[in-house]
């Protein structure tokens, strides 16, 4: 079996795909994007792609490393990413191929079902509540919303009130019944993280995500050193040598690599191995679609630390398209009291509506985050 044709596919509402097609019939699905720079990747990926063509799909360890170590200038969101999709699209291949699900070829399940997690959207607290509310009907019982809005390097106590005034209304309507993780998203600098976290600490958020930069990643230590609440980290983090400072470092109790940004199933498997050697819990990070998805559960019901599946499933970014609008077997992603049982289908499980994916790529949004600006009129974080 040879690889024949690589094809990709910007969708709304911010995502790309992938097919890999080979000369036997079989097909292979991925999902490599980065959220407002789609089509830079998908440039990397047909240029990267034109090296597999003729190659065997099943050789997925020796495509990873040359896609990776071929090039001399190497990782980054866009590279990384763009390997990514690839590498989903080649276990999807090879699980077909072999006709069991991807997480056979890892040694089989470690668990029988895997708890996930709804984002909510808004930053008043009212509307935060209702949105709990009605997740709260579908059996959910874990969630996280953004921490805060744009915060200065030094900024006031006016704007820390706000944020804890906030968290402190959602723990008071709910009490112990639901688990909140607070992200952070990035927005906070070091000079603020330290406070934000002592004052958030009485309401017990289940982690606090990114308290800083990943750049910034020398402070972690230090934060987790003051709290007891878990920090998380790793969606802009892409590769097992990027996480190998933070876990020689310490401070961050929960990884968060992305499928579809940290070099796909191969890489990904690896940098959850890394972490059960430090007791670092593993909760992929997923605001994507269907295929990036089930990238991630593959990965969770092969690796012993997974805690946790974040999943975009009415997330407020999706206003234009919904991650099972493109699947045809929408029962794969059923969820039981906000778990998720394994894939039964091989490869990653996923049947792809693909009329409907040629038919939205035909005029795709370019979604692009806000450019947020402080008072002053510098650029904030997003």
């Amino acid at each position: 079996m040879k690889i024949a044709k690589l094809t990709t596919y910007r969708v709304a509402p911010r995502w790309m795909f992938l097919k890999i097609e080979t000369d036997e019939g079989l097909v292979g699905w991925g999902e490599p994007v980065i959220e407002g720079r789609a089509r830079s990747v998908e440039g990397a990926v047909l240029e990267i792609g034109e090296q597999l063509i003729g190659k065997d799909p099943a050789r997925i360890n020796d495509h990873w490393q040359t896609m990776y170590r071929g090039a001399f200038y190497r990782g980054g969101a866009v590279f990384m990413s763009a390997i990514a999709g690839i590498d989903q699209a080649l276990w999807d291949i090879k699980g077909k191929a072999l006709g069991v699900p991807v997480y056979q070829l890892f040694g089989g399940l470690v668990r029988d079902r895997m708890k996930t997690y709804c984002w909510v959207g808004g930053d008043r607290p009212a509307d935060i509540i209702a949105q709990i509310r009605t997740r709260l009907e579908h059996g959910f019982d874990t969630f996280k919303l953004n921490a805060c809005e744009e915060m200065g390097l030094i900024d006031s106590s006016r704007t820390i009130d706000a944020a804890v005034a906030k968290v402190a209304e959602i723990r008071a309507a709910f009490g112990s019944t639901i688990e909140f993780g607070l992200d952070f998203h990035g927005r906070v600098a070091a000079p603020m993280a330290k406070t934000l976290i002592r004052e958030l600490e009485p309401y017990r958020p289940l982690f606090i995500e990114e308290p800083v930069l990943a750049e910034q990643a020398e402070h972690y230590p230090r934060l987790a050193a003051q709290t007891a609440i878990p920090l998380a980290a790793g969606e802009r983090m892409y590769s097992r040598f990027e996480f190998k400072h933070v876990f020689e470092r310490g401070g961050i109790s929960i990884i968060q690599p992305d499928l579809s940004h940290a070099g796909g199933i191969t890489e990904c498997m690896k940098i959850a191995a890394m972490a059960e050697a430090y007791d670092i819990a593993l909760a992929p990070h997923c605001p994507l679609g269907p295929i990036a998805l089930a990238a991630c559960l593959h990965v969770d019901f092969a690796s012993w630390n997974a805690v946790l599946q974040e999943q975009s499933i009415g997330i407020h970014y999706n206003a234009d398209g919904e991650v099972l609008d493109y699947v045809v077997n929408k029962e794969a992603f059923a969820m039981e009291r906000g778990s998720v049982k394994p894939f039964t289908k091989p490869g990653l499980g996923v049947e792809i509506d693909e009329a409907r994916v040629i038919e939205r790529s035909k005029n795709p949004p370019d979604w692009r985050n806000p450019v947020w600006r402080h008072a002053d009129g510098s650029v904030a974080e997003w």
